[in-house]
């Protein structure tokens, strides 16, 4: 984890802390930052890490890790079906039902402060003006935008019933070494001439490098003014499409992406996932990926600058040349 810039607010952070998804790309990275600030941290994942304290569990099973919710200060809940394309009955087992078990076991343990990790997603891909924390939300029938909006009405229940200090966070779309979604893959798709664009390349997109999420997260754990809120937290900047992928490009010195029209994009990436699910397999690649590359929108991270004093610190050259060493090291480049 690298210094953030000296102008940015300190954060002061000790005490016990829990992260769900703690050897995740976010998960990880808070973990780490957590435990630089002094915290004692402790975690659940899918695979154990007894070094750092973290558990394997499933969400859903709770026997195998509520005990080490007693005596924690701040829970930071990073877990969730990350997926356009997962069946409804799953992402709502684990981004709802569980979310809503966990809030409980929290309550039961007299946890002080509850952070949910949601996402710019619960937006929906349809605004055509910068979007703000005021924006309705709108259940669209994509699973993974209608579990987050499900999630984020149990956290402020939760909050409103004044049982547990909740905050939302919605981070826009975070990269840097690591990153699956928004690094290793498009790599991936991009070496293979597999990598396309709709909307002509010229959707926004809403870059945040992790160590600026990473600030947001814990500027809004850690502040009593962020209790009941929700913020949006990105890098502050709307790139177009083919511009964010555009390094990527340049970094495996590849064919640019094919650029195409959103409505042509989504009935071949249709075709796509039809044509892989038939034959047994899974992808991401369907109309919600497209929607999600064909916004016509950047979101506001003014309230988290108001109410946090957040300011990305990792601007987009800086990023990409942190993410080019990274991805070089790693043989991915």
């Amino acid at each position: 984890m690298t210094n953030v810039d000296s102008k940015a607010p300190p954060i002061e952070l000790a005490g016990k802390v829990f992260i769900t998804g703690a050897n995740g790309f976010i998960g990880r990275a808070v973990a780490r930052r957590c435990r630089e600030l002094g915290a004692q941290v402790s975690g659940l994942d899918f695979k154990a890490d007894e070094e750092w304290g973290i558990v394997a569990g499933d969400l859903t099973k709770p026997a195998s890790w509520k005990q080490l919710l007693q005596g924690v200060d701040l829970v930071i809940h990073t877990a969730a079906i990350v997926s356009n394309t997962a069946p409804m009955d799953l992402a709502w087992d684990i981004n709802v039902k569980a979310t809503a078990g966990l809030l409980d076991h929290c309550i039961e343990a007299g946890v002080g402060r509850f952070v949910q990790l949601s996402s710019i997603a619960a937006y929906g891909f349809a605004a055509t003006k910068e979007v703000d924390e005021r924006q309705p939300l709108r259940p669209m029938g994509n699973t993974y935008v209608d579990t987050k909006i499900a999630g984020e009405h149990l956290v402020l229940a939760c909050h409103a019933s004044g049982t547990m200090d909740c905050t939302i966070i919605r981070p826009g779309d975070v990269y840097g070494p690591g990153s699956r979604p928004w690094v290793i893959l498009p790599l991936e798709m991009i070496k293979s001439g597999k990598f396309m664009l709709p909307a002509q390349g010229q959707g926004l997109f809403s870059p945040v490098y992790i160590d600026d999420i990473v600030n947001g997260i814990l500027l809004a754990a850690t502040r009593q003014e962020g209790a009941g809120q929700i913020f949006n937290i990105s890098g502050g900047i709307t790139p177009t499409c083919e511009d964010f992928f555009g390094h990527y490009v340049r970094m495996a010195s590849a064919q640019p992406p094919r650029m195409m029209s959103t409505g042509v994009a989504r009935l071949l990436a249709e075709l796509l996932r039809f044509l892989i699910t038939v034959f047994g397999g899974s992808t991401e690649v369907g109309g919600g990926a497209i929607d999600m590359l064909s916004r016509r929108a950047g979101y506001s991270i003014g309230k988290a600058d108001r109410m946090l004093g957040y300011s990305p610190q990792v601007g987009l050259e800086e990023g990409m040349r942190r993410t080019e060493m990274w991805a070089r090291e790693q043989g991915l480049v």
